[in-house]
């Protein structure tokens, strides 16, 4: 018998069936629009996520922490960008070789990479003959405005912009520090490369009058001249040297450091590299500011700043080396106001 208990029941059960379907339908809506929202939200963010492509032009691969690429690629990682999913380096190297550079900047070019870095005046030149639009980013220790890289330090002009090593005060600094060094110093030999480390040697040359120096030029346009230069500086009575910073004389550094020590010469040098390398004494931009500083300039431009509106940085935090077992082998006893204010001293 069908009673109003049976159909109150069924009603209730109904409703209850009801419900539970609306419910489920309600839970299967959810889950489809945050499935889809999550890929939407995937999908927007790989199309923002674009992989800058940088091209990197270098006389050869950096190596150590204190290298150029490891600390531009470090500071890079601190401002969040990380190989592979953001950021990729394409490599090239011409080993000293200028006449690869044409090539070399041509294959980035065609590559499409969003930005050139590049270490060295004449690669910079070569990138700059190659492409007018693509962004470049040096790090010279030449003047990049005598070398004409840019039209100014202020406002570098163009699609070039980057860091230079040279300071107005460095290159007197080095010949005081020599002085300083060898006390009875009276005249100095000054190795310098035309078009390449001019403005280092007219620095010189105002700090020598003050320092009451005489200079003798060093000339150097290539490593086949470097034997009989320093035959001739030994001749003209030279007791010291000191050595601006060029891609001729980084590329022979080894053999600049034998050929003083050959002609018993005190020398003071453009980095540390030098002193890691037998030389006397070195005074330079601090290299980790330096980098720190270009990977600065990349994460601008990455981020839309234009390279002719960003100023070359020059260094504002400078490093003293000094090597006392070239020291003792000279027959020099190191001041000890330098020791103690040295930031590298090897023993």
């Amino acid at each position: 018998m069908f009673t109003a208990t049976n159909r109150s029941e069924k009603c209730v059960s109904g409703e209850v069936g009801k419900k539970v379907g609306e419910n489920v339908r309600t839970k299967i809506t959810c889950v489809v629009l945050s499935v889809v929202s999550l890929a939407l939200c995937v999908f927007a963010e790989a199309q923002q996520q674009k992989v800058a492509k940088i091209g990197w032009l270098g006389t050869g691969p950096g190596s150590g922490p204190a290298s150029g690429p490891e600390v531009i690629r470090r500071e890079l990682s601190k401002l969040g960008y990380v190989e592979g999913r953001n950021i990729a380096f394409e490599h090239r190297y011409y080993e000293g070789k200028l006449d690869r550079l044409p090539a070399l900047c041509d294959e980035l070019v065609r590559l499409e990479v969003d930005m050139i870095l590049t270490s060295s005046s004449p690669a910079t030149r070569a990138a700059k003959k190659a492409t007018r639009t693509i962004p470049i980013v040096f790090y010279v220790q030449a003047d990049p405005v005598v070398v004409g890289l840019v039209e100014s330090l202020g406002r570098p002009g163009g699609n070039v912009t980057g860091s230079t090593t040279i300071s107005p005060v460095i290159a007197g600094k080095r010949l005081e520090l020599l002085k300083e060094t060898v006390p009875k110093l009276s005249r100095v030999a000054v190795l310098w490369t035309p078009r390449q480390s001019e403005l280092s040697w007219k620095e010189s040359q105002l700090a020598a009058r003050q320092l009451g120096l005489q200079l003798y030029s060093m000339e150097v346009s290539s490593k086949d001249q470097l034997g009989s230069a320093f035959k001739e500086t030994a001749k003209a009575g030279s007791a010291g040297l000191a050595v601006t910073p060029t891609p001729l004389a980084n590329l022979n550094r080894e053999r600049i450091v034998e050929l003083a020590a050959r002609y018993g010469l005190p020398a003071i040098y453009p980095d540390t590299r030098w002193t890691n390398s037998g030389g006397l004494m070195s005074y330079a931009a601090d290299r980790t500011e330096r980098y720190t500083r270009v990977a600065a300039i990349v994460d601008k431009i990455l981020k839309g700043a234009k390279p002719g509106d960003l100023p070359v940085e020059q260094p504002t935090k400078f490093d003293l080396a000094i090597n006392l077992k070239t020291a003792k082998a000279l027959g020099l006893k190191i001041p000890a106001h330098l020791l103690m204010g040295a930031d590298k001293v090897i023993e």
